[in-house]
C-alpha cells in the first residue's frame, strides 16, 4: 500500500493517486546522522527537503522537486520505559508494526485511527486521529520528539525540554524539521468491546450528545441518499476476549467492506444513476455485531478500496447542525455519492495546529471513489464546514490558505514565528506549506 516512488521516470505518487512529484533525488538514510548529513547536503545544493512516509495524505504536503527522504530504514522500537510507561520509536515505523510490537510487549496506545498503514511520523505530523470522548489524536499521546532541523542539528523536545517546540512539532506538518524519533505514552494492553449497529440518521442526531457522553469511543457512518447510519461504540471491557470469528470477519471486513464495496463503486462510477439504489443496499448489508479484542484489532480495519477524502473538524457543539446542512445539500444537489460520510470526535488538546487545538471537536469526513469527479461535492461540503469555522485535516483535500488558518487557529502566529526561527531559509518549504502557512 506504500506509495511507489519509482516508475521509470522517478515519479512519486501518493496512495490516493491524486498527487505526484518528481524529486531531484531520493535518499533512504539508515541513521539519524545520515539523515542530518543529507539535510546539510541539500542545503549546500540549494535543494528543498521533504520526508514522505506511506503517502497516505491526499494533499501535496510531502511533494517536492528537491530531495525526497524516505524513512523506511529508520524503523523499530528504540526503547521501552516501563517505569514512565513510554516507548520510543523510529520515525519510519509503520503504525501496524508498532501496534503488533507493543501488543507482544503487553502494551498499547490509548487511541488510534482506523488505518494503520502510515508511518508514525507521517500520521502524527498531519494530525491523524480516531474517535474519543476523553482521548485525543495519535499526536496527543506524544511525550517526546527528536527532529533534525534545517541547520542539520538534532533537537529533542518534550514538556520539559524546548517546550515551545514540543507544543508545535507534535503536529508540525513537516515545516519545523524532519522527525526522526517519537516517544509515545503507552499503557498495559486492554480489551475493548465494540458494538456496531445500524441506527436511523435522525435518531443519531437527536441522541448525539448522549451517544457521545455514554461511550469512550463513538463514531458513525451515514450513507448519503438514505436515512441510515452504521454506529460503532467502543468501550473498555473486563473480557473475556471474543474476537470476530475468522470467516465472519472475512465476510464483513473483506468481502462486504472491501470486495463488494469495490464492485459497487465500479458500477456507480460507470452508471452514477445506480448509486442511490446501491446506497440503500450498502446501508443494510452490515448487520449488528458485538466483539471484544485488543485495541488495534478493534480500532483499525483494512481499507483496500482507494478513495479521495476531505475531512473537517468543527466545534463539537456544531456537529448536528453541520450534518443536517450536509444532508440537505446532498439531497438537493443531484450529486451521486457512493461513499459513506464518517463522523468522529476528539477532546480539546494543547497542540498549536491540532484540528482539536483548544476546542472539543467533531470530525466529518466526505469521501469519493478514486477516479470519480469529487470537486463539486467537496466544494459544497467545504462551504458548509467553513461556515462553522471548520479546520481541515492537514493531510486531506481542502482549499484553505494561511489567511483562513490565521482566523480559525488562535495560536497560528505562534507556529509561524517558531518556523521562522527553526527554518528561516525555508529548507522544508513546498507549494502546500507556502499556501497553508504563508511565505
Amino acid at each position: 500500500m506504500s506509495s511507489t516512488a519509482n516508475g521509470k521516470n522517478g515519479t512519486w505518487r501518493n496512495w490516493g493517486g491524486n498527487v505526484s512529484a518528481r524529486p531531484a533525488r531520493e535518499v533512504t538514510p539508515a541513521s539519524v546522522d545520515e539523515l542530518a548529513a543529507e539535510v546539510r547536503r541539500a542545503a549546500e545544493d540549494g535543494l528543498k527537503v521533504k520526508a514522505v512516509g506511506a503517502g497516505h495524505s491526499f494533499t501535496s504536503i510531502a511533494a517536492t522537486d528537491g530531495v525526497l527522504i524516505r524513512p523506511q530504514l529508520l524503523t523499530g522500537i528504540r526503547s521501552i520505559d516501563r517505569e514512565n510507561m513510554t516507548v520510543t520509536v523510529e520515525a519510519g515505523t509503520p503504525l501496524k508494526r508498532l501496534n503488533v510490537a507493543l501488543a507482544r510487549e503487553g502494551l498499547s496506545l490509548t487511541n488510534m485511527g482506523d488505518i494503520m498503514e502510515q508511518t508514525v511520523s507521517g500520521a502524527t505530523s498531519t494530525g491523524t486521529h480516531g474517535t474519543g470522548r476523553d482521548s485525543g489524536s495519535i499526536a496527543a499521546q506524544i511525550k517526546g520528539l527528536e527532529l533534525v532541523t534545517a541547520d542539520g542539528s538534532v533537537l529533542t523536545c518534550s514538556e520539559q525540554e524546548n517546550p515551545e517546540v514540543f507544543a508545535a512539532a507534535r503536529i508540525g506538518l513537516g515545516a519545523l524539521g524532519l522527525v526522526t524519533a517519537i516517544t509515545f505514552a503507552v499503557e498495559p494492553v486492554f480489551l475493548l468491546t465494540a458494538r456496531e449497529e445500524p441506527m436511523p440518521f435522525d435518531r443519531v442526531l437527536s441522541d448525539f450528545e448522549e451517544l457521545w457522553a455514554e461511550n469512550e469511543h463513538f463514531e458513525f457512518y451515514w450513507f448519503p441518499h438514505t436515512g441510515s447510519t452504521n454506529t460503532k461504540r467502543n468501550n473498555r471491557s473486563a473480557g473475556p476476549e471474543k474476537p470476530v470469528p475468522q470467516l465472519k470477519s472475512w465476510i464483513e471486513d473483506e468481502f462486504l467492506s472491501n470486495g463488494v464495496f469495490q464492485v459497487a463503486n465500479w458500477v456507480g462510477r460507470a452508471v452514477p444513476a445506480t448509486i442511490p439504489a446501491i446506497a440503500q443496499i450498502s446501508s443494510k448489508a452490515l448487520s449488528a455485531r458485538t466483539y471484544t479484542d485488543i485495541p488495534y484489532k478493534v480500532f483499525t480495519s483494512p481499507r483496500r478500496v482507494r478513495f479521495v477524502e476531505m475531512e473537517y473538524a468543527v466545534p463539537r457543539a456544531a456537529v448536528v447542525e453541520t450534518l443536517r446542512e450536509l444532508k440537505t445539500m446532498v439531497d438537493r444537489s443531484g450529486l451521486r455519492v457512493s461513499f459513506p460520510v464518517e463522523v468522529r470526535t476528539a477532546p480539546a488538546d494543547d497542540i498549536t495546529l491540532s484540528t482539536a487545538s483548544g476546542r472539543d471537536s467533531a470530525y466529518i469526513a466526505v469521501h469519493m471513489f478514486r477516479g470519480t469527479p469529487y470537486q463539486r461535492y467537496f466544494t459544497s461540503a467545504e462551504r458548509i464546514f467553513t461556515a462553522h469555522e471548520g479546520r481541515p485535516h492537514w493531510g486531506k483535500i481542502h482549499t484553505r490558505d494561511a489567511e483562513y488558518f490565521s482566523r480559525v487557529y488562535p495560536r497560528f502566529g505562534e507556529f509561524t514565528a517558531l518556523r521562522d526561527r527553526l527554518d528561516p531559509d525555508r529548507l522544508f518549504q513546498n507549494d502546500y506549506l507556502r499556501r497553508v502557512l504563508g511565505a
